[in-house]
């Protein structure tokens, strides 16, 4: 029996980030355990707070007396002891707090008293309708509950058959109508067309053998696109069921959860789980308990969904490995990837991770034979890959076009609009124009918030900051000089929208970007009015650009093929070759050969050259010699320190300070650099100004958090007017 518990109390204050012993009541000694959720009396004014529940003690090592829990707040634990372990690692390792780390575990709400939903419902009652109420309404209102019994409140009976709410009461008060609570169900319990198992050919076949009866923990699939990866995760979450285990399968866009739970639901029943920020508090706590009370045994989902609460897990599938979304921008800072492998370690289950396009980090992890690669080579069903053509807008521009399309794009949709075949087009940028300019002084308009120019949107004619969402009215006239020469410059989606309608009015357009999914349930509309065939042409962002299996598009446009190499970014050649092979990827998945048109102002650079050859082995290795000469991951790891504040004066002189801090501690230390401090490349976001220190080296964990503790002490002065976010190995350096 344990009488003292050790507890994280839900105060976000770093200076309380440690866990706080408290003596278990004598009551609640048998109801304790790892994981409740506790009230427990915190600080001088002994207020009442949530506590976690992390560690259990027999005996109080200490000095001084020790406070008491004085209640439980759920009939349930939210998280284990092998989550305990987790919570401790992404403490350590992303450099956060406990409460920070707790919280990705338990799902939104539950600290506001979140509990099933439910609703009062009306049934037949105990008495058979007799004597005076054998007559209208009470006929109709008895028939109308014995046909859907349970199934409406008293308004929703009242409003959808148009019956008297007073006789529905009449009838309760009489017991001929009894009113009972029913547990309401928010997440989907929608029926899918079955998707029947296919026969795996030999490299799949080959694939999940390996998977299965390997001793590795953890693999990476490198199949090309459209090889079907998707079919060997549902042979493996099958051999996980039989076996009575669970598995986790993460997708890196909500726009890919609706085409992957149409596909697992039809496999495997309705009883599966989807997890993504697009859910109400409501629907994503009801997943998280279905999940919790053994209901399900399959999750799909962003990259939340790893902490989801299984309790015998078997395989977690990272789909798409590669993209940055699995990288969280908020405390803790941690990477989908890295989480998947402490969960093979404490879990004891396996990881497969899977793309086209492998992040090279993976891959060098690979070739050092830390994770076992799989290697698929050719398409399922026998579908070829498609042909790839690359087009050098400068000649465009001398053979005097200066259309969105070139010459051969333009023809190319064209012949696809004549055969019915369907078209997806691509562009990495959203909006109408990308920025605004006065042509007689060279005024950009600027977000007065962000060091960021602003996109005009023409559908709100506004102009909008993609940075803080900030809005304002479009003006014709520049408010530098006073000119009416006010010009929109650059191209976006809503821009290439209009072009469509313009050059092509009989074709049945479809946009799929940030600004139309926006509402729920948007990106599941806009995929199902393309797969069935009821739109001709997809224009869209990154969220087009991967995972989606459209057998009716035989042609992909890609607008800009360069967007993403202008980027200030070491891994600017990585995502723009990981860019254009995955919507590449897109055309020609069906029984017809797919083209791609790649528009371009750089046709001989070499991420674009072995894209459109798909040829990932010879980017890879020239990458590779890049990152070593240039001494970036995965030869060295980054320490990313970035400070902001409203005050610019204030930010430079403190961080100049931790900058001098540094210089004295890597004095003697030759295997790390320091780079900075200097303003970010967005120097300016939400009106906080933003500067940055990079350190580049082997960084050990105790180094971090060292350096992490004495810089948040040198800024204990300024806390309040200064923020501060430590990254380890960031996406980005933006």
């Amino acid at each position: 029996m344990y009488n003292y518990a050790g507890i994280v109390v839900n105060n976000s204050s770093i200076q309380v980030d440690k866990i706080f012993t408290y003596k278990i009541p004598e009551a609640l000694k048998s109801k304790i355990d790892i994981g409740i959720r506790v009230k427990v009396p915190f600080g001088m004014g002994n207020k009442k707070i949530d506590g976690f529940v992390m560690e259990l003690y027999g005996e109080y090592i200490g000095n001084g007396r020790v406070k008491e829990i004085c209640a439980i707040c759920d009939e349930f634990t939210l998280f284990t002891r092998n989550d305990v372990m987790l919570i401790k690692e992404m403490k350590s390792k992303y450099l956060s707090t406990y409460l920070e780390c707790i919280k990705v575990f338990i799902p939104a709400g539950i600290s506001d008293g979140m509990k099933n939903k439910t609703e009062i419902q009306i049934y037949t009652g105990e008495a058979e309708l007799n004597g005076k109420f054998e007559k209208e309404p009470y006929l109709t209102i008895y028939s109308i509950v014995k046909k859907n019994q349970g199934f409406y409140n008293k308004n929703a009976l009242s409003k959808n058959f148009n019956v008297s709410l007073s006789s529905i009461n009449t009838m309760i008060k009489h017991n001929f109508l009894s009113e009972r609570e029913n547990i309401i169900n928010r997440y989907n319990t929608r029926q899918y067309e079955k998707y029947s198992k296919k026969v795996l050919n030999i490299e799949q076949q080959k694939a999940v053998d390996n998977i299965l009866n390997s001793e590795k923990k953890v693999f990476l699939i490198h199949g090309v696109t459209g090889s079907g990866k998707t079919e060997i995760y549902m042979h493996l979450v099958s051999s996980m069921m039989d076996k009575n285990k669970e598995s986790i399968i993460l997708v890196p866009e909500i726009a890919l959860t609706p085409q992957m739970v149409e596909r697992f639901k039809g496999r495997f029943g309705k009883d599966i789980s989807v997890f993504h920020s697009k859910l109400s508090k409501g629907e994503r706590y009801d997943e998280w308990l279905r999940v919790k009370e053994g209901k399900v045994k399959v999750a799909i989902g962003a990259r939340s969904a790893i902490f989801l609460p299984f309790s015998n897990l078997g395989i977690i599938v990272i789909d798409e490995e590669h993209e940055g979304s699995y990288k969280s921008d908020s405390n803790p800072k941690y990477n989908a990837r890295e989480i998947g492998e402490m969960k093979c370690r404490i879990d004891n289950c396996k990881l497969i991770l899977g793309s086209a396009t492998p992040s090279i980090e993976t891959y060098y992890r690979c070739k050092n034979k830390d994770i076992e690669l799989i290697t698929i080579k050719n398409r399922a069903d026998n579908a070829v890959m498609p042909k790839v053509e690359i087009v050098d807008m400068r000649q465009e521009l001398m053979n005097n076009n200066r259309s969105i399309f070139s010459k051969r794009l333009y023809e190319a949709i064209v012949e696809r609009l004549e055969k019915r075949e369907q078209i997806i087009l691509f562009l990495n940028r959203r909006g109408f124009s990308t920025f605004v300019s006065c042509r007689k002084c060279g005024y950009v308009f600027k977000c007065n918030n962000c060091d960021i120019s602003l996109t005009y949107h023409k559908e709100e004619r506004k102009l909008v900051c993609h940075y803080c969402g900030n809005s304002e009215k479009v003006s014709s006239v520049c408010p530098e000089c006073g000119s009416k020469y006010v010009k929109y410059f650059g191209v976006g989606t809503e821009k290439i929208e209009q072009e469509i309608k313009k050059c092509f009015p009989e074709a049945r357009t479809l946009r799929m970007d940030f600004d139309t999914t926006r509402r729920k349930n948007s990106y599941e509309k806009i995929y199902n009015t393309f797969k069935e065939g009821k739109a001709d042409i997809l224009i869209g962002t990154q969220m087009v650009a991967k995972g989606l299996d459209f057998k009716g598009v035989t042609l992909v446009g890609i607008i800009a093929a360069d967007l993403s190499l202008n980027l200030p970014d070491f891994r600017s050649n990585e995502r723009t070759f990981q860019l254009i092979t995955q919507v590449s990827g897109r055309a020609g998945r069906g029984e017809k050969n797919g083209e791609v048109i790649v528009q371009t102002y750089n046709p001989e650079n070499y991420s674009i050259i072995y894209a459109s050859n798909n040829d990932y082995k010879s980017f890879y290795e020239e990458e590779i010699s890049v990152r070593r000469l240039m001494e970036y991951p995965p030869f060295v790891d980054l320490f990313l320190i970035n400070m902001s504040s409203k005050n610019e004066n204030v930010l430079i002189k403190n961080i100049q300070n931790v900058a001098i801090f540094l210089r004295n501690i890597l004095e003697k230390n030759d295997t790390i650099k320091m780079l900075g401090p200097c303003p970010c490349e967005i120097s300016k976001i939400k009106e906080f100004y933003r500067w940055q220190i990079i350190l580049k080296g082997n960084i050990e964990k105790e180094f971090s958090e060292k350096i992490r503790k004495s810089v948040y002490d040198l800024l204990k002065s300024v806390y309040n007017d200064i923020r501060v976010s430590i990254d380890v190995n960031p996406n980005s350096l933006l």
